[in-house]
């Protein structure tokens, strides 16, 4: 079977291939809350918070598959299987049903705060071992923080 090596030392691969996991663990519950939310939510402003999360899940999804390319270049393998994201989740999950809009709006500003604090560190973390690592989640902190900035607007 083949095996990817990628350009790191196996000390960078292991910081830089952690934060890229967590990374995809985010990714990937971010998506599914705001989609859930996406599905139920109700209220006065409903229209603009349902067309909102859908650009979360754009956001989040892009930038997913972006990460899990870069572990697998670098000789990681990702997991972004289900049990993996239930297991590791650290975003607050939706209660079952109708959301209503300001909840919902509450739900993604606090769980979009979550990953870009998680995603912060993991910046740092890279700085040194993966630049290139580094780079690409900047770019994903950097459109994560745009939308928490949108959904923070509309408290």
């Amino acid at each position: 079977m083949a095996k990817i090596h990628g350009p790191l030392s196996d000390a960078a691969r292991k910081t830089t291939g952690d934060a890229l996991q967590g990374a995809v663990v985010d990714l990937i519950d971010l998506t599914l809350v705001a989609k859930q939310a996406h599905w139920n939510v109700v209220g006065r402003t409903f229209r603009s918070v349902h067309l909102q999360l859908d650009e979360v899940v754009e956001v989040a999804r892009d930038h997913t598959d972006t990460l899990a390319e870069r572990a697998v270049a670098i000789g990681v393998n990702p997991d972004g299987r289900s049990a993996t994201v239930a297991a590791d989740t650290r975003i607050s999950q939706p209660d079952a049903g109708y959301v209503q809009d300001d909840k919902a709006i509450a739900l993604i500003t606090d769980a979009l705060s979550t990953v870009v604090k998680r995603f912060r560190k993991r910046i740092d973390a890279t700085a040194d071992p993966d630049p290139v690592t580094q780079d690409r989640l900047i770019s994903a902190a950097e459109d994560l923080e745009q939308q928490h900035w949108m959904f923070e607007a509309m408290r």
